[in-house]
């Protein structure tokens, strides 16, 4: 009798010390979904996979479950269903049923201030891009052949010997205009399990920025020569460095993130736009010259042909520096567009772009801006953020102070510099490219140095298009 009831008041305690599933929260993005399990402590989970049919389990030790899985919202995931059951050895089982292959991957968070225990299953989809648009491949090609360019002239000058990179490619003759797009990658901050900041009203952060992006977004779209992706296209998380890497990836010309500034007080207001701070690139500099990190990070790409595990530790930095300084410049010439845009619609809360060492900003080969549209703590500027209308405006801000800059400095191969050079060639010191002209070839006939043609050009190619207009100095 004594031991029964030992075993009756053990049984009791396991059933006592139980962990509880008391919520299960989704998120939906192209290229994965993100499944979490808020508990009451934490659990040891077993994730693996069964085919015929696809399925990913989920074994949870000593757990119950206190969640009605139907309400769970599938719509745009691989999971086609969810169903449970308690497992022979006690504890808990959750099926997935899923209708494509993919690759699970979890891990545990403790308790925040805003979640208590968490389980965190991935499932990535394998070959599936991470936004909904991918670059078409043609202008993927033409940007790849852009990129190579640029950096063999950095490397050139790198090494000392910015000649090097002019006779590699100054013969080759002029190519065909792709009058192609101007890439813009939009950066919606936070999403999914991380909203951002809160207003006083329960705005979410999240919400509001995803709002304004799309809204670039389609201006852009709406632009003839720019095309603009998001970085996110509904409320997921995505990792800060994912941004930066999905950008590249898509070959932008430019990355703004979007976001709504917060503060304890709720009197600051205004807009505010952030680049990259010389501290914040030099840390960058030291991260991506780390044995570690040059296994995986790449300078101008993501072909393994753009590595820089092939440059000696002087030279990688020199490259960086060189890449860095010529990313900020850009940043802070096109911030001081958007700035200037944002104040004719918005009070500022800094009349000049700032410098932080924002994380997404730490692309080194993408000008990048963060743009704080306004202070979600504000009550006044909370409901404005709400406001599509106000929206709008932001958004309409943002587009046209980049547009700005690229009309001013638009990429030789770019559909803008097309139209610009339309207008041009008449002059006595312009050159109209012809079919079969090389940058060599133009910079003997007008009898000057083909590094004085490039300069006078702002060129960092030796590759010119037929129609390109080039000024000769001097003429």
């Amino acid at each position: 009798m004594t031991a029964l009831v030992s075993l009756c008041c053990l049984g009791a305690a396991a059933q006592a010390q139980a962990v509880e599933v008391h919520n299960m929260r989704l998120w939906s993005a192209p290229d994965h979904v993100r499944l979490v399990f808020d508990m009451s402590g934490p659990v040891n989970a077993n994730v693996f996979t069964l085919d015929s049919p696809d399925r990913v389990v989920i074994d949870l030790d000593s757990t119950d479950l206190d969640f009605d899985v139907d309400k769970l919202d599938l719509d745009d995931s691989a999971i086609s269903k969810v169903r449970t059951g308690v497992r022979e050895s006690g504890g808990l089982r959750v099926v997935l049923d899923v209708n494509r292959s993919v690759a699970p991957k979890s891990f545990t968070l403790p308790p925040n201030e805003q979640y208590s225990d968490r389980l965190v299953v991935d499932l990535d989809y394998p070959g599936a891009s991470a936004v909904k648009d991918p670059i078409d491949p043609i202008e993927a090609m033409i940007r790849d052949q852009e990129i190579a360019a640029q950096r063999a002239q950095k490397e050139a000058v790198a090494e000392g010997n910015p000649e090097q990179a002019e006779t590699v490619a100054s013969a080759v003759e002029a190519q065909p205009h792709p009058k192609r797009d101007i890439i813009v990658a939009v950066d919606p901050g936070h999403g999914g399990e991380d909203p951002g900041a809160i207003g006083p009203n329960g705005t979410r952060e999240k919400d509001v920025v995803l709002d304004i992006a799309r809204k670039v977004k389609q201006r852009f779209d709406q632009t003839p020569g720019f095309k603009a992706f998001l970085t996110r296209d509904g409320d997921y998380y995505i990792g800060l460095r994912q941004r930066t890497l999905i950008a590249r990836q898509q070959k932008a010309d430019f990355f703004v993130s979007v976001h709504a500034d917060a503060v304890r007080s709720s009197q600051p207001s205004g807009s505010s736009v952030y680049a990259l701070s010389q501290g914040g690139a030099t840390s960058e500099t030291a991260r991506w010259l780390a044995a570690s990190e040059n296994q995986s990070d790449l300078i101008g790409g993501v072909d393994g042909s753009l590595s820089l595990d092939d440059k000696d530790e002087v030279l990688r930095g020199v490259l960086l520096d060189l890449t860095m300084t010529a990313t900020m410049n850009d940043s802070l010439a096109t911030g001081g567009q958007v700035i200037d845009q944002l104040g004719r619609i918005n009070k500022l809360h800094k009349s000049s772009v700032e410098q932080a060492g924002f994380v997404v900003l730490k692309s080194p080969d993408i000008p990048s801006l963060l743009v704080e549209t306004g202070f979600i703590s504000n009550p006044r500027e909370e409901a404005q953020l709400k406001s599509s209308a106000h929206q709008a405006k932001l958004a309409q801000a943002i587009y046209e102070g980049i547009v700005a800059h690229f009309r001013q400095h638009p990429p030789p191969s770019s559909l803008l510099a097309w139209q610009r050079d339309q207008g041009r060639g008449g002059a006595s010191n312009e050159y109209r490219v012809q079919r079969g002209d090389s940058l060599s070839q133009v910079a003997a006939s007008h009898n000057i140095s083909m590094k004085a043609l490039k300069q006078a050009n702002g060129l960092d190619s030796d590759i010119l298009r037929v129609g390109q207009v080039l000024t000769i100095p001097g003429g």
